[in-house]
């Protein structure tokens, strides 16, 4: 009962995480030395804390970086763009890069005005239209 319980208020999710990180943490040995973070490396790390921290996955983000040898300060998001060569409209900026950058190769890169901009649809709800549907169901661009 107490298992349902956690599980429904959505707990128990949370706990499991904690622990993987405490453990991840504890078992991690500090005085091997990581190998130097390659300039993509670090960009690809940084899209992928952006998404993880923006969906509320902060163990998995805090185990991202701790194994990745990541710095603790983010990169700026201006920064990450301009890198990136990207191009953000308004909307977004509301949403992590990474949305965008999916969203833009999954609809061909023919929305935006230039090669490098994102597209100009509502990227918010671009996520949850196709999840859980099988790949045959997706929108095809």
């Amino acid at each position: 009962v107490l298992k349902d319980t956690l599980e429904k208020r959505g707990a128990l999710g949370e706990i499991k995480a904690r622990i993987r990180a405490e453990i991840f943490n504890a078992l991690d040995d500090q005085s091997e030395s990581r190998p130097p973070l390659s300039h993509e490396n670090l960009l690809i790390n940084e899209l992928i804390r952006e998404y993880l921290e923006y969906n509320k996955y902060k163990y998995a983000a805090s185990v991202l970086i701790a194994e990745s040898g990541q710095p603790e300060v983010p990169l700026d998001r201006q920064f990450l763009a301009k890198e990136l060569n990207v191009i953000e409209d308004v909307n977004g900026k509301s949403v992590p890069l990474l949305y965008g950058i999916i969203s833009h190769f999954l609809h061909g890169g023919t929305e935006g005005s230039s090669q490098n901009t994102l597209p100009k649809v509502p990227l918010l709800t671009y996520p949850k239209q196709n999840l859980g549907k099988p790949r045959t169901e997706r929108n095809p661009k």
